[in-house]
């Protein structure tokens, strides 16, 4: 089971929360051609390793929030605001607040 920290609520079990998928995703313009909306609408990374996905704490605050999150261990090394940059992933760490 996973256990994510929740900015406003504290500590609660998955079942609470709702993944809304990939974060940072910038959404064309209206005048995007058919293939630019297809690859928003249908392509996104799927990384082996750390993951930048948005949340929704549905079943508490209904905030939603990122979270970095790694595919292979569940582990999640950052959770932070939707208004905030996102981190540096590129060495497969995040350099946000670390949790334990």
């Amino acid at each position: 089971m996973l256990l994510l920290n929740c900015p406003h609520c504290g500590p609660r079990n998955e079942t609470e929360f709702n993944c809304g998928g990939e974060s940072h995703v910038i959404r064309p313009s209206l005048d995007c051609s058919d293939v630019g909306w297809a690859n928003y609408l249908f392509f996104h990374h799927n990384p082996k390793g750390v993951n930048l996905e948005r949340w929704r704490h549905t079943f508490g605050c209904g905030r939603w929030f990122n979270v970095a999150r790694d595919t292979i261990s569940h582990n999640i090394t950052a959770i932070y605001s939707m208004s905030e940059p996102r981190p540096d992933t590129s060495n497969g760490c995040v350099g946000a607040e670390v949790l334990s």
